[in-house]
């Protein structure tokens, strides 16, 4: 396999890895990283789907021991089994609607422009979240979590099918605004992309497996080990930042970096191609 085709393949695997679970979009990322690098086409759009499976099983390592104890208590706990159920019902309708609508969106959305607006547009929400009078945090772990708060937080994620938009931003900020605290928030956030991004990517590899064939492992199986190492860490990092910073930081990356694309775009200063 050409050697500067699996460094892109790291490149997007790292850049997914670190995008995936803040709140700046890594789909967004990927697509604009994929333009740039002239890692694009439908064998391209299928790879930046599948390796978000390595930075599930990195997020699956950092809360290992909150998995374990659900899955071991499962048949005896109401504690666990009521957890289990809110996951599931959280995930339900981002299934629905990426199965009603999924490939009009790729096929119309995962556009450089597109995904540019909707970071300025989602910076501009974040700073208004964070910037409203503290509402009174009702859910202050995921464990005290309903399943209408569940429902809400799944139906908030819908929104992460527009490109930019970013899932984990579209959950966290939603549940926060919902009254979850922001340690609630995120942790949910991360627990629901599970389900989410292995069905995304195990649907995605089976749909377009015509595509694909066993000299794509090498390919394939680096971007899952980059996007794995680099989300471990960003992870981890994210989890002490949120602990005593607000996602303000964010708001400001999104704004600017939509901001840039924009200009080189109409500029042609960069030449976004897709």
């Amino acid at each position: 396999m050409d050697t500067l085709l699996l460094v892109k393949a790291a490149i997007m695997g790292i850049v997914e890895g670190l995008t995936e679970f803040l709140p700046i979009s890594s789909t967004g990322h990927l697509i604009l990283a994929g333009s740039l690098m002239g890692f694009v086409g439908g064998k391209a759009k299928v790879f930046e789907i599948a390796i978000q499976t390595g930075a599930i099983f990195a997020v699956m390592l950092v809360y290992w021991q909150k998995i374990r104890d659900t899955l071991v208590e499962l048949p005896s706990s109401r504690q666990a089994q009521k957890f289990a159920l809110n996951v599931i019902i959280g995930f339900l309708p981002a299934v629905v609607l990426a199965l009603l609508f999924g490939k009009y969106v790729q096929e119309h959305l995962f556009t450089p422009v597109i995904v540019a607006t909707t970071f300025i547009l989602g910076g501009f929400v974040i700073l208004w979240a964070e910037k409203r009078p503290t509402a009174a945090t009702r859910v202050q772990s995921v464990d005290d979590m309903t399943a209408l708060d569940a429902l809400k937080v799944g139906l908030v994620q819908c929104f992460a099918l527009v490109p930019g938009t970013s899932r984990s931003g579209s959950t966290i900020i939603g549940g926060m605004l919902m009254g979850l605290s922001r340690k609630a928030a995120t942790d949910f956030s991360f627990f629901l992309a599970m389900p989410t991004l292995i069905g995304a990517g195990v649907y995605s590899l089976y749909k377009e497996r015509a595509l694909l064939s066993m000299a794509d492992v090498p390919l394939f199986a680096v971007g899952l080990i980059f996007s794995f190492i680099s989300a471990w860490l960003c992870v981890r990092w994210l989890l002490r930042f949120i602990s005593t910073n607000s996602f303000v930081p964010f708001a400001w990356y999104r704004i600017v970096f939509g901001i840039i694309v924009l200009v080189t775009a109409y500029t042609g200063i960069v030449d976004w191609h897709h």
